[in-house]
């Protein structure tokens, strides 16, 4: 081929810049995965990190050693191990034991697998999350002054009541700062579902850099999303704190 030839074709090659406007629209769509899976791994988180709050502050003592165990284990091991072990461990381990993989019935003729990669990885984010939204939960109801629910009780309300209004509104202004944290580590760690191919942003880009070997504008494309969406959400969260702490100021 003769020099002519070459110049053309490296000036008729898509430029990394071309590469990165090409990815950006299927990373929105991963985007879009990343903040569902997020989502519902932050509310499983919520529930079980309040559950096991209230159970290690409040619950009977031999409820109390499950749940400091099973926080140690979830902060013990990485969340990596955590995807794999749901992901390919426990079908397994299901299969063994009762010929099918581990399934949730909805109720209406339908199963959720959890060999389903999306499945897995939701379930491993939620249960890593749940763990460490325990400790901020339990930090913060500790730190509300006990004094006020017993003055709340000399008034007439039960505990249930006293939970509700006086302690769960303070303990939650204290407790989303932190939570706020936890929400974008868990929008971050949604990445490690790449590795059982769920097709999040990392994922997405992995099959376009695959594809054209655009490596390097790939992965810039990649960061960009992640930060635009950190960011947003940052910025949703403090304005939330902000109101919230506004809120509770006294005239």
């Amino acid at each position: 081929m003769s020099l002519h030839l070459l110049a053309q074709a490296a000036t008729e090659a898509p430029s990394g810049v071309d590469h990165f406007l090409a990815v950006l629209p299927a990373l929105l769509r991963g985007a879009g995965i990343t903040v569902c899976v997020a989502a519902v791994a932050e509310v499983i988180g919520i529930c079980i990190g309040l559950t096991i709050a209230l159970l290690r502050l409040h619950g009977l003592w031999f409820l109390r050693w499950p749940c400091l165990a099973y926080v140690d284990a979830i902060r013990g091991t990485p969340l990596l191990v955590q995807i794999l072990f749901l992901y390919f461990g426990v079908p397994a381990l299901m299969i063994q034991l009762t010929g099918r993989p581990f399934s949730f019935e909805l109720g209406f003729g339908e199963s959720v697998w959890v060999k389903d990669a999306i499945v897995a990885g939701t379930l491993a984010c939620g249960l890593n999350s749940g763990a460490y939204l325990s400790e901020i939960y339990r930090a913060a109801l500790r730190s509300i002054d006990g004094g006020q629910a017993e003055a709340a009780r000399s008034l007439g309300l039960g505990r249930l009541a006293t939970f509700r209004h006086v302690v769960a509104p303070q303990a939650l202004v204290r407790a989303l700062p932190p939570m706020g944290n936890e929400l974008i580590t868990l929008l971050k760690d949604t990445s490690l579902l790449s590795v059982i191919a769920v097709t999040e942003i990392v994922r997405t880009g992995q099959l376009y850099a695959a594809r054209t070997y655009a490596v390097f504008p790939t992965y810039l494309a990649i960061a960009a999303t992640y930060f635009v969406l950190v960011f947003t959400v940052s910025r949703l969260l403090g304005l939330l704190d902000r109101r919230l702490a506004a809120g509770t100021k006294r005239p």
